[in-house]
C-alpha cells in the first residue's frame, strides 16, 4: 500500500500521471471517495499520463467515456449503479480486458469487481488537501 498527500487538484493529477507510467494496458482501477474528493481529477491526470489530451470529465450521465491514447481508457461512473442487473445493463463486462478501466464510485459495485485490480482511495482532509492510498499497483 502506498500513501500520498496532495494539496491541489494539480498535484493529484501529477500523482496520477506517475501511476500511468507503470500501467501495462489491461488494468482495472477502482476509485473510492466521496463527492468532490478528486476522482475525476485523478482520472484526468492518469489519462494525460497515457497521452490523452482531450478533456476528461465525469461520465455521470453517460456512465462511460472512452478515450484513446497509449491504451484505451474506459472511464466509468457507477454513482447510480448498485445492483448486478444495473451493472450488467451498462455493458460493463464487455470492457474487461480491453484497456484501462477507471471506475468512479466503485464502492457501489465492489462485489462485482475483479480481485486483481488497483484500488485508489481518496480521502478529503480539507478544502484542498487529499490523502490518496494506492493498493495493488507498482511502486510509484
Amino acid at each position: 500500500m502506498q500513501k500520498f498527500f496532495t494539496n491541489s487538484a494539480e498535484q493529484t493529477e501529477q500523482l496520477a500521471e506517475r501511476l500511468a507510467k507503470t500501467l501495462g494496458g489491461c488494468e482495472v482501477i477502482a476509485m473510492f471517495g466521496g463527492l468532490g474528493a478528486g476522482k475525476t481529477a485523478f482520472t484526468r491526470g492518469l489519462a494525460r499520463g497515457l497521452g490523452i489530451d482531450e478533456g476528461v470529465c465525469s461520465p455521470t450521465f453517460a456512465l462511460v467515456h472512452e478515450y484513446e491514447g497509449k491504451f484505451m481508457v474506459y472511464h466509468f461512473d457507477m454513482y447510480r449503479v448498485t445492483t448486478y442487473d444495473d451493472l450488467y445493463s451498462t455493458g460493463f463486462f464487455d470492457y474487461e480486458g480491453c484497456g484501462v478501466m477507471v471506475i468512479e464510485w466503485s464502492e457501489n459495485i465492489e462485489p462485482f469487481l475483479p480481485e486483481n485490480r488497483i484500488n485508489i482511495t481518496i480521502r478529503t482532509l480539507s478544502e484542498n488537501e487529499r490523502e490518496i492510498t494506492i493498493e495493488g499497483a507498482e511502486e510509484i
